[in-house]
């Protein structure tokens, strides 16, 4: 059996898209190959000292395993952190792009670090816009491939909660029990389109409708948002955008105690995964309500698709990788970006014709599950790792390099 390593910082029990991908490609490529593995989870010490030592430890790893037949890199910042490598071996180096990890604003990124990815032998893209972000940064075309992300079709068999909204009501102090929901998760960033979906949608949303957020946020300043705001604008945004913080989660946090919108809208917070998915379940659509923002990018969208196996129809903004996870027509509709009207009257149509609401949860859930799998995906890298294995020679090491 052919032997690969796979090096990655994003790994379980750390809770993300990016992370879950992760796993179930390594789990899904040991069905192909003897998969060497050197990943950083929680509780290996500082992340800083993790990469600080990587390149030793990798020296070390491929001296000890002579017949690794090729290298994948799980995003760009471990392919930012290898570029050593392409002097270092002569066997092919592939690594995934996901979006923002190829799109981050800063000039010494773009202009000094992304050409040295640029010589990798090849990349994976997770959308066909992340393949364009490549492409336009002078990554060759040739050499780069898009495959979508997969999901778990489990997530499809879950037997519904029937008290699951009886506890969201006691949790936010509001009976939702016989309210048309509309629902979202993810991190408050900008890019998400929140507090521009609660300003310019939620008002105009019908009576009955309630609008329910899902995921990591504060009810109360933090410090760390009073630090921010000391920090100069366009370094705020890159350290932003660096942390994942929470960019959006203020103007948010105002809005939801807005007079036009409260009441109507409410932030229950983190919620353990299957929880989660019982709210999504209950829920009469969900939407992702993106924004173009410089510097970042959706690089998928796999909540999304965790939604439509639920059987709840998908709204989302036809933009940027997005479009690669929802299909217009198949397992959701795409709007307009930041086209309020579209929104308001695409929604409260929807909630007001059960019939077409029904057969819309039919064929979004009957699409994802056509369409997006692990194993396809894993069949997907497999194809690319097969052509770039097949055409290399073996390992060889070169001691003399110092970068």
């Amino acid at each position: 059996m052919k032997e690969i390593l796979c090096i990655t910082h994003k790994y379980p029990p750390t809770i993300g898209g990016m992370e879950k991908q992760s796993y179930e490609l390594i789990k899904g490529l040991e069905q192909y190959y003897k998969v060497h593995k050197i990943v950083y989870v929680e509780g290996d010490g500082n992340k800083l000292l993790w990469f600080a030592n990587l390149k030793s430890r990798v020296k070390v790893f491929l001296s000890t395993h002579p017949n690794i037949k090729l290298i994948h890199l799980n995003d760009g910042l471990m392919a930012a952190a290898c570029t050593w490598l392409v002097d270092y071996v002569d066997i092919p180096v592939v690594a995934t792009y996901h979006g923002l990890d190829i799109t981050f604003p800063l000039a010494m990124f773009q202009n000094g670090i992304i050409p040295k990815m640029t010589k990798l032998s090849g990349g994976i893209a997770v959308s066909a816009a992340t393949k364009n972000e490549c492409v336009k940064r002078g990554f060759d075309a040739k050499k780069m491939y898009t495959v979508a992300n997969g999901v778990d079709h489990d997530l499809a068999n879950i037997i519904h909660d029937p008290n699951i909204l009886q506890e969201v009501s006691k949790d936010i102090g509001v009976d939702i029990s016989n309210k048309r929901i509309v629902v979202t998760m993810g991190r408050t960033v900008k890019r998400k389109g929140f507090s521009w979906f609660l300003k310019n949608v939620v008002p105009a949303l019908n009576e009955d409708t309630i609008f329910l957020m899902i995921g990591p946020f504060d009810k109360e300043a933090t410090i760390s948002e009073s630090v921010m705001k000391l920090i100069p604008k366009r370094m705020n945004t890159l350290l932003q955008l660096l942390l994942g913080t929470p960019s959006d989660q203020q103007a948010v946090r105002g809005l939801l105690n807005h007079n036009d919108i409260k009441g109507k809208a409410y932030h229950i917070g983190k919620l353990p995964f299957k929880k989660l998915m019982q709210v999504v379940s209950k829920a009469d659509l969900f939407v992702m309500p993106n924004i173009k923002v410089k510097g970042d990018a959706e690089g998928f969208g796999l909540v999304a698709l965790e939604a439509s196996l639920r059987g709840t129809p998908v709204l989302a903004s036809g933009i940027e990788g997005i479009t690669e996870a929802v299909i217009d027509g198949g397992n959701g509709i795409l709007l307009e970006t930041k086209n309020s009207q579209q929104w308001i009257s695409t929604i409260n149509n929807l909630l007001a014709d059960e019939v077409e609401l029904g057969k819309l949860s039919i064929r979004t859930k009957k699409f994802s599950l056509e369409n997006y799998s692990w194993s396809k995906m894993v069949k997907g890298y497999v194809e690319v790792f097969e052509h770039y294995i097949n055409i290399k020679t073996p390992i060889v090491l070169n001691e003399h390099i110092h970068i």
